[in-house]
């Protein structure tokens, strides 16, 4: 089954590469406010049940995929 993780930052962790990028954007006179940078983490895991394959994409997040000091991550079964 396709799995798609991403994984952002946690709200209160500076995300320098997100302010970056705002500046960048500020400086061709788009508006925005907040921007975030994350990650998305497409994979295929064998398996047909939904709830067993999130559940091992859930251990891969906590094992190396994920910073739990610092980031979260949304899980999605496709």
């Amino acid at each position: 089954m396709k799995v798609r993780v991403s994984v952002q930052l946690k709200p209160g962790i500076l995300d320098p590469q997100g302010k970056a990028v705002e500046q960048g954007l500020h400086g061709f006179a788009f508006e925005v406010e907040h921007v975030r940078i994350g990650r998305l983490i497409e994979m295929d895991i064998p398996g047909s049940d939904p709830a067993e394959v999130k559940a091992k994409a859930q251990a891969m997040c906590d094992k190396l995929l994920v910073n739990p000091v610092m980031e979260k991550a949304s899980i999605e079964v496709l």
